[in-house]
């Protein structure tokens, strides 16, 4: 759990934005603090909003201690390492190791060397965290997707971790640049995440050391010390109360064990309380009763925590257990209030009295190259975008759900959540209609919306699905978390891949969609519900056919084949059927890909679906063709044009005639061939089909030319040019 901004030595921030260092700034998941929020701003004033650019990094704060631990790891970057031969580079990036307690000031360490270092380090900085807010470690698949993203790479859908990894590193490798892992559970995360550039740097935040990575010491972070301590306290409750009485305030710091999420708990206290004493904070502090069983290093933010929580208001209270159930730790004033159940103003005032009380810190922006829009919309205080992003501090997260345990009835949890994704689902519709265009019945239900579920502009929508992006993919993870998939997890599933879609458009957000794709199809087996798994696989199999896993796809193509015949569901079945032969076009097997096409022809013509019926004759005559069976390409052929016919579509109908006459033409029947594509001709300008008349005219000017009727052939080419003028193909 990670402790940036006042854990580990920063003193509480002035205001909560800073300008950006680095271009490539962006974090792979929502940074964590274990530290408390690092100085919240005054409840009088308005928390601001991070500025453009500064994506990843934490806000500005003063430092406060930790000078030695700095020296430290400053020196280590030169040193010569074990894997370092004599006046060369290794050939790994080195890393640092911040080791300690969470609640120590892990981060705020970490963040202070990469602000010193970072102008040695032209490509900027990344950043990612190992652990979710829940306690449980991040896959290093999305790790390094969102690593990759940072850096401008693609990388395709459903790629393994080993290809996620190697691709970050083929990244790295000829960039210098700081790499900073926060939180990590372990080793393991982190050696896959290693790049081999050895003008790159790393940074680590663990708990434990990092056994097994070679050449590693850990700096490890206990306690500041007592006139840092002071110095924080001071900061939050003024310097007259310390210095009215100093050794009192050694004594809270001893009492908070040096530790700066504690101090800043109690800072918070203090200073919510302008009429108590340093000493009485302290008598406070002492009083707070302990768990039998809690370690010793645990104690000090265990009673500032409990401090703080004891004295909010019911209702506020509540709030502060409920926000634990954020998607991705993100928390805004529309989060909280559907956890609640209250208004959004209320939410919003108790968000920032949080953040003044050390509970909460301000979250950092994501998609940095778009926050002026969603700034300059706070600053109209229009819409769903104005609001705050905050997150609990990591090292809180474990102390609120226990609170939320001890308080919460589980079927209350599972009402708000429900609430927190009724509203997420409305934000996501709200979200996708703004890429509609104005007059749009999507736009118009919208504008009957609260105002507070409306964004101003298609920018600002746009801006708020990248900056939520993370925090959305959390939120769907949630809704299939029991399992049940119920019409509420429908909704948001559909709801969310339909706005990526339209934001980001098919092939930026395949990757998104694929774990979308995947968690449906882990419930879906896990709670044998065939309908939703035989539409997870045709999904997933679609997109491993667009990325060349084409062996994954035919065996996906058959999973949901099996899935849709066992629930006797015709359309999944026509579609898996269809998908099977056109996979088995692009490996080029035409006898199968003919088989699975007439296999979706025969569902079709039982179920008098005449249309796709003229649609599958045309392919299975393509695979006759490609394959040289003329005469089986003929009888399909000729088919799909009778059933174009029969349905009144004359330019169907004259596509296939002229395909007729395409395999006339390949079976050394040309003037057969010639004949038909003339009737073929005659259907397309009957039909008004410009493009399909003038592809029909220079056919015919191949076919008179090998018939050697050259000025025929000049006659129907030129008229053909003409036609592609006015319709290019």
């Amino acid at each position: 759990m990670t402790d940036q901004a006042v854990g580990g030595g920063h003193l509480p921030p002035e205001t909560a934005g800073r300008p950006a260092t680095a271009a490539r700034d962006l974090p792979a998941s929502p940074p964590r603090q274990d530290g408390a929020a690092g100085g919240p701003p005054s409840r009088r004033g308005t928390p601001a909003h991070t500025a453009p650019g500064a994506a990843a990094a934490p806000p500005a704060s003063r430092f406060a201690g930790r000078r030695r631990e700095l020296k430290a790891l400053r020196a280590d970057i030169a040193r010569t390492g074990l894997d370092t031969l004599s006046g060369r580079k290794g050939a790994r990036s080195r890393v640092l190791l911040i080791a300690g307690r969470p609640g120590a000031g892990r981060t705020a360490l970490a963040e202070e060397l990469l602000r010193e270092l970072a102008d040695g380090y032209p490509d900027g900085v990344l950043r990612a965290v190992l652990t979710a807010p829940g306690g449980e470690p991040v896959g290093t698949d999305r790790t390094a997707r969102e690593l990759l993203t940072a850096l401008g790479v693609d990388a395709p859908p459903g790629a393994t971790e080993d290809e996620l990894a190697e691709s970050l590193r083929a990244a790295l490798a000829d960039r210098r640049a700081l790499l900073f892992l926060d939180d990590a559970p372990g080793a393991e995360q982190v050696e896959a995440l290693l790049p081999d550039a050895p003008d790159c740097l790393v940074v680590v935040v663990s708990q434990g050391p990092l056994t097994g990575i070679p050449d590693v010491r850990p700096c490890t972070v206990g306690g500041l010390d007592s006139a840092a301590c002071v110095e924080i306290l001071a900061r939050f409750a003024g310097p007259t109360r310390i210095t009215v009485d100093p050794r009192i305030a050694e004594a809270v710091a001893e009492e908070c064990g040096g530790q700066p999420a504690a101090l800043v708990l109690a800072g918070g206290w203090l200073a919510d309380r302008p009429k108590a004493s340093i000493s009485d904070l302290r008598n406070e502090l002492h009083g707070v009763p302990l768990p039998e069983d809690l370690p010793t290093g645990a104690r000090p933010l265990y009673r500032a925590f409990r401090l703080t929580y004891a004295a909010l208001p019911p209702p506020a209270a509540r709030i502060l257990r409920l926000l634990t159930l954020a998607p991705g730790g993100l928390i805004d004033a529309h989060i909280a209030s559907a956890l609640a159940g209250c208004s959004v103003a209320a939410a919003t005032t108790t968000l920032h009295d949080f953040a003044a009380l050390g509970l909460l810190q301000p979250a950092p922006e994501e998609g940095a190259a778009d926050d002026a829009s969603a700034s300059s919309a706070g600053a109209r205080g229009s819409g769903a975008v104005p609001h705050p992003r905050y997150q609990l501090p990591g090292c809180l997260c474990p102390l609120a759900r226990e609170l939320l345990q001890e308080h919460e009835r589980p079927a209350d949890i599972q009402l708000a959540r429900a609430r927190m994704l009724e509203r997420t689902v409305r934000l996501l519709q709200s979200c996708r209609a703004m890429g509609e265009p104005a007059d749009s019945p999507a736009r118009q239900k919208v504008a009957g919306l609260p105002r507070s579920l409306r964004f101003p502009t298609e920018a600002d929508a746009a801006n708020w699905l990248r900056s939520r992006r993370a925090a959305l993919l959390d939120a769907a993870r949630v809704a299939v978390a029991d399992g049940e998939l119920d019409t509420l997890d429908r909704r948001l599933m559909a709801a969310l891949t339909r706005t990526l879609l339209s934001h980001l458009g098919a092939q930026a957000a395949a990757p998104d969609l694929y774990a979308l794709h995947g968690l449906v199809l882990e419930v879906a087996q896990r709670r044998n519900l065939p309908h939703e798994k035989a539409a997870a696989l045709l999904n997933l199999a679609d997109l491993d056919g667009q990325c060349g896993r084409t062996e994954e796809a035919l065996t996906r193509y058959r999973g949901a084949l099996e899935a849709a015949r066992s629930v006797k569901d015709p359309l999944a079945t026509g579609r898996a059927l269809e998908s099977l032969g056109g996979t088995y076009t692009e490996l080029g097997d035409w006898q199968r890909a003919a088989d699975w096409y007439g296999r979706a022809l025969e569902l079709r013509l039982a179920r008098g679906e005449s249309a796709d019926a003229a649609r599958l004759h045309g392919r299975i005559g393509g695979a006759h063709t490609y394959a040289g069976r003329w005469g089986d390409a003929l009888k399909e052929w000729r088919a799909a044009s009778r059933t174009y016919r029969r349905l009144g579509d004359v330019a169907g109908q004259a596509r296939a005639t002229g395909e007729v006459a395409r395999v006339q033409e390949y079976a050394g029947r040309p003037e057969e061939a010639l004949r038909t594509c003339m009737e073929a001709l005659e259907m397309a300008r009957g039909a008004g089909d410009g493009r399909l008349e003038a592809a029909l005219q220079l056919r015919i000017a191949d076919t008179l030319e090998r018939l050697g009727d050259p000025a025929a052939a000049r006659l129907h080419r030129a008229v053909g040019e003409r036609l592609l003028e006015d319709h290019p193909l």
